[in-house]
């Protein structure tokens, strides 16, 4: 089994080379700084890692950008978690194969937490199922590279 050699600051760059230059390059540049002096911080990085993924894939669906509303003029909630990878997933069948597969490798960080999933998914950080101090900086690292993956296919 081949081991993946990630490198984090190649995947940092990739991410920042992609992404709203406004909205969140500025920020990115402050995760690899704090990262690199800090190591240990992937605990308080995570959140804001799984934020992102979650604005990139909306970014590649028709739901970004837009406010969306019912037949009654009410705003919609806008879809969230396994419902925005589904969405993008549909969206993209036709046209993207590429970003599809991705999409569908992300559907790991959405599935619904386990006791033992140690801040590898979305649900686990998110909703607090599991403590920040037993999140693993693999995970984060992992995380940070299947988002720098992603990346180039990005709607921003």
């Amino acid at each position: 089994m081949e081991v993946l050699k990630i490198n984090i600051n190649n995947d940092f760059t990739e991410i920042m080379n992609h992404t709203h230059l406004w909205n969140w390059h500025p920020d990115w540049d402050v995760v690899q700084k704090i990262y690199n002096a800090f190591p240990e911080s992937y605990s308080v990085l995570t959140p804001f890692a799984f934020s992102y993924l979650e604005e990139l894939i909306r970014s590649t669906t028709s739901e970004y950008g837009i406010q969306i509303y019912d037949d009654f003029g009410n705003p919609k909630k806008r879809k969230v978690g396994m419902a925005l990878i589904r969405l993008a997933i549909d969206e993209n069948k036709d046209r993207n194969s590429e970003l599809v597969s991705l999409l569908e490798k992300m559907k790991t960080y959405y599935q619904h937490s386990q006791p033992i999933d140690k801040g590898d998914n979305r649900n686990s950080v998110a909703h607090g199922i599991m403590h920040s101090r037993f999140w693993e900086k693999t995970s984060f690292e992992s995380l940070i590279h299947d988002i720098s993956l992603i990346s180039k296919h990005a709607g921003f």
